[in-house]
């Protein structure tokens, strides 16, 4: 009755997370088919730390995470949207595990901690990543080969290589992407040069490795997430963010819109309209940006 019950749940948790990325059904599972899911995901559930700055707690075990993005229909990030896509993709009958990386983009100075996550998925004899919690940008899952090369349709290149041996510092593995800065969160220096967004390696992850993580992200003083207000989603061609007060909005072939938000209700207008997140006046408020706002 156990093994049946945990059975029934593990369907109707797939019918929700489908229902919330907008997919009918679920894809085959192939590599197509995980390009479908990170799509939908990356397009439909936000990138966002807005709990996090409102002082709130982050967990990134499977039940809480399915809770705040799936049904309270809430973002987050990679932590999170990572171990949901990995815990869906598996559902759905794909070979999932999930990896740690280090964050690369705006080249740090100092070696980074091992604060983002990613998936590793499995067909037959062939590795390839995907991604649905990288708030830099997007990247389309591709094949773990090095000079792997894939295009988004944001007219970006990404390609991976392979750096060094597995447990090197800072990893086996580096993506890098080259393209418009438009549709990035802001960190990408150029339109031209091959930049770095993170590296990994293959290592096997235990959820105490990813609590670590979220942690740090979530508390730790140099993390961006406690630093600043971030919102972003990924468009079918392009990127719209806002950080702290800050709106972009870039689509190919148009001009881009930039803009500072100057109060409160426009701030949660913009959640809303943007990003899909439908926050009260008092949640608002808690928040450090708004907290001293009369709007």
């Amino acid at each position: 009755m156990e093994r049946t019950g945990h059975a029934m749940k593990l369907v109707m948790d797939t019918a929700a997370y489908l229902a919330r990325i907008g997919l009918a059904q679920a894809p085959a599972a192939d590599p197509a088919g995980l390009a479908a899911v990170q799509a939908a995901h990356r397009q439909t559930i936000p990138f966002e730390n807005l709990a996090v700055m409102a002082g709130g707690t982050i967990a990134c075990d499977s039940g809480p995470v399915f809770a705040k993005l799936v049904t309270a229909r809430r973002g987050g990030f990679c932590f999170e949207h990572n171990r949901l896509m990995a815990d869906m993709l598996g559902a759905m009958g794909f070979d999932a595990a999930l990896l740690l990386a280090r964050v690369l983009l705006g080249s740090p100075a100092e070696t980074t901690p091992r604060t983002h996550c990613l998936v590793l998925v499995r067909f037959d004899e062939e590795a390839w990543i995907a991604d649905a919690g990288f708030g830099g940008g997007y990247a389309p899952p591709m094949p773990l080969e090095d000079g792997a090369m894939v295009g988004s349709m944001d007219g970006a290149q990404h390609r991976l290589r392979r750096i060094g041996e597995e447990g090197s510092i800072p990893g086996a593995w580096l993506l890098e992407r080259k393209g418009p800065q438009g549709p990035t969160d802001g960190r990408s220096a150029s339109d031209t040069l091959w930049e770095p967004q993170f590296a990994f390696d293959l290592a096997e992850v235990a959820q105490a490795d990813m609590a670590m993580g979220c942690h740090w992200a979530a508390t730790h003083e140099s993390s961006r997430f406690t630093s600043l207000h971030v919102a972003s989603m990924c468009l079918p061609d392009g990127f719209v963010s806002l950080v702290d007060r800050e709106l972009s909005l870039w689509r190919a072939g148009t001009e881009p819109e930039k803009r500072t938000v100057p109060d409160a209700a426009e701030y949660r207008r913009l959640l809303d309209h943007h990003f899909g997140l439908e926050l009260s006046a008092e949640e608002i408020a808690r928040l450090p940006l708004w907290r001293q706002s009369p709007s």
